[in-house]
């Protein structure tokens, strides 16, 4: 296991959390946005996630705030656990009376906040999670700068189908962004080829060995073996599946949390021709893509930033537009209207052109037309495993509001 330095990383984070979130009498501060944001962060990776959307949030300050209103930002972990992620949503409304909340990475802790949000009427935005679900619960508080499952399931579906075939193995654990990866897979290819699955099984996301399941989806010779999970269940998968010799010829491919980095480096050369999608690519030659590789490379020390690097990033910058555009009292007695205000605002946002590969809108009616804000998503390909790892996008594919959803 070479999850990197995560003993340190947890260290330093804690620091970071303390410093960012105690903050005394922030509960009442007037004349400041409170911004509550909740990672998984468990990893360095995760822990820059976090540290890169306070200092985007926190960089306006300098310049004297956001028609002249100063940001706080409260960072807490949520270990990408519901119980935390949720505790979390509650510090932020109860205690530190925030008026926007930031999260969460994973689906499994996004899934109960839009709840809590609903309820307590906070507006939240969404910057990685894909669960089709999030947005489909109809709540008018919440937006997703990431891309739902149901875009990427097709991106996903439609190439392999045309390109390895139709019959298709799924090995998946319980995380929720892994259950819809599978559910909206499926779908497609029920829909558009009226194809059943080859085999299903889903395992826990802390189980160490997959391979009892791998070697019946062997003997069943299918075209593509779909792996839906977090970071280590990716990586064990994709190892397991050749060292119980499922060949290469077999497709792998993955949801969009195998574009994070530890992926490829705890799987080393079993990750070679695991196909993901994705928001965003390092390798992208657009100058905005390179500005933002090179200032994640020299402040955050990573030397390819994934898509959550990409999505965290343009979260901020959507909220700071938003928070530009919003007319806020920012007292103990407008907080309810002040939410209010940042909701609108957010919902206001149209054709934001940043470092995703199509236009972020979104707009007013709790749907997931409107609040499924990125449509474009990109198909990637590692050509090379281990820590210098190398990939290359194989597609990049543009959706309509409705793709995807029920039909009426």
């Amino acid at each position: 296991m070479r999850i990197l330095s995560v003993g340190k990383c947890l260290l330093f984070a804690s620091a970071m959390v303390l410093a960012l979130s105690v903050v005394p009498g922030s509960a009442s501060a007037q004349g400041t946005v409170r911004i509550g944001v909740t990672l998984r962060m468990l990893i360095e990776n995760g822990f820059k996630y976090g540290q890169m959307t306070a200092d985007e949030l926190n960089e306006v300050n300098k310049s004297g705030g956001i028609n002249g209103q100063k940001i706080e930002v409260i960072l807490l972990d949520d270990e990408c656990k519901p119980d935390k992620g949720v505790a979390n949503a509650n510090r932020f409304i109860h205690q530190n009376k925030v008026h926007l909340i930031i999260g969460s990475t994973c689906s499994s802790v996004t899934l109960p906040l839009v709840d809590i949000v609903t309820k307590e009427e906070v507006p939240e935005i969404v910057p990685h999670s894909t669960n089709s679900s999030i947005t489909q619960k109809g709540s008018a508080w919440v937006f997703r700068t990431s891309v739902s499952e149901r875009y990427y399931a097709a991106v996903h579906a439609k190439y392999l189908a045309e390109n390895a075939g139709k019959k298709v193995a799924y090995l998946f654990t319980n995380d929720g962004a892994a259950i819809s990866f599978v559910r909206d897979y499926k779908k497609y290819m029920q829909e558009t080829y009226n194809v059943e699955p080859a085999y299903e099984a889903q395992m826990q996301e802390t189980d160490l060995d997959f391979r009892a399941h791998l070697l019946k989806i062997k003997s069943l010779n299918p075209d593509v073996l779909a792996i839906g999970g977090q970071i280590d269940a990716i990586a064990r998968i994709a190892q397991q599946s050749y060292e119980i010799g499922i060949p290469a010829k077999v497709r792998r491919v993955s949801a969009s949390a195998a574009s994070n980095a530890p992926v490829p480096e705890l799987a080393g050369d079993a990750v070679k021709g695991l196909i993901f999608a994705a928001a965003f690519s390092c390798t992208d030659e657009r100058e905005i893509a390179k500005k933002f590789v090179k200032m994640v490379q020299e402040k955050y020390k990573v030397r390819c930033p994934d898509h959550d690097f990409s999505q965290a990033y343009e979260t901020a910058q959507i909220v700071k537009l938003a928070l530009s555009k919003a007319k806020l009292k920012l007292t103990d007695a407008s907080l309810a209207e002040d939410r209010k205000a940042i909701r609108d605002a957010l919902a206001s946002i149209q054709n934001y052109q940043g470092l995703a590969s199509g236009p972020i809108n979104f707009c007013a009616d709790p749907t997931p037309q409107c609040r499924d804000g990125n449509r474009t998503g990109i198909l990637v390909e590692y050509t090379k495993g281990g820590k210098d790892y190398e990939m290359r996008v194989l597609a990049r594919v543009g959706f309509d509001p409705d793709f995807g959803l029920p039909k009426k």
